[in-house]
C-alpha cells in the first residue's frame, strides 16, 4: 500500500499577516516525485449557534469584502494569541451581538479548506443568554438579526445563506433539536 503522506523538503515563508500568513513548502510525494503546496496558516476561529428565549437563532449581517457582499452568519471571529477557543466564543458573542453566554458547549471543529489552510473552526452552542450592549470592533459594521431555525434553513436552499460555517450550523443545530424529538 503507498503512503500518502508528503514530507516537507522545504518551507519558505512568504507573507505575514495580521489575519494569515502565507508559507509555500516543498513536498516530496511517493516515488520520489516532488511539488509545491501554497499553505494559508491561520489561527483558528470559532463559530456560535446562539438562541434566544423565543427560540430564534441569533445571526449577524456584515460587509464581506472578499467576496463584495454582506452576508448573513452566526456570530464568529478569530481566535487570538493565547487565547483559548471557549474564550474566543464568549468574547465574540458578545462583542458582536451584546449577549453574554451562561454556558457554552462545544459541539464540533472543523477544517474550514484543507486544501490550502490549516485554519480549524470551533462551533460552540450558547444557553442561558442575557442581553447586553454590542461593543464591535472598529472596523466592523454588524447589525444583529433574529431567525427562527426553518426561517434559516428556507434560506439556505434559497441562496440567501451563502456563508459555510453558517450552513454546517444550521444544519447541526437541527440535527440536534431532531434528535431530541
Amino acid at each position: 500500500m503507498m503512503t500518502q503522506e508528503e514530507k516537507t523538503m522545504k518551507s519558505e515563508r512568504i507573507y505575514e499577516g495580521k489575519v494569515i500568513n502565507l508559507r509555500v513548502d516543498t513536498v516530496e510525494l511517493p516515488e520520489r516525485k516532488y511539488s509545491k503546496r501554497e499553505i494559508v496558516e491561520h489561527s483558528g476561529a470559532v463559530g456560535i449557534i446562539a438562541l434566544t428565549e423565543k427560540e430564534e437563532m441569533i445571526f449577524v449581517k456584515q460587509y464581506r469584502k472578499s467576496v463584495e457582499e454582506v452576508l448573513l452568519e452566526i456570530p464568529a471571529g478569530r481566535i487570538e494569541a493565547d487565547e483559548e477557543p471557549e474564550m474566543t466564543a464568549k468574547r465574540e458573542l458578545e462583542e458582536e451581538t451584546g449577549y453574554i453566554a451562561n454556558k457554552l458547549t462545544k459541539i464540533t471543529e472543523y477544517y474550514t479548506s484543507p486544501g490550502f489552510s490549516n485554519e480549524i473552526l470551533h462551533i460552540y452552542f450558547a444557553e442561558g443568554l442575557s442581553a447586553g450592549v454590542a461593543i464591535p470592533d472598529e472596523d466592523e459594521y454588524i447589525e444583529v438579526t433574529y431567525l427562527y431555525i426553518d426561517e434559516a434553513i428556507k434560506k439556505i436552499t434559497k441562496g440567501e445563506i451563502k456563508d459555510s460555517k453558517t450552513i454546517n450550523a444550521i444544519l447541526l443545530y437541527k440535527t440536534m433539536i431532531e434528535g431530541k424529538k
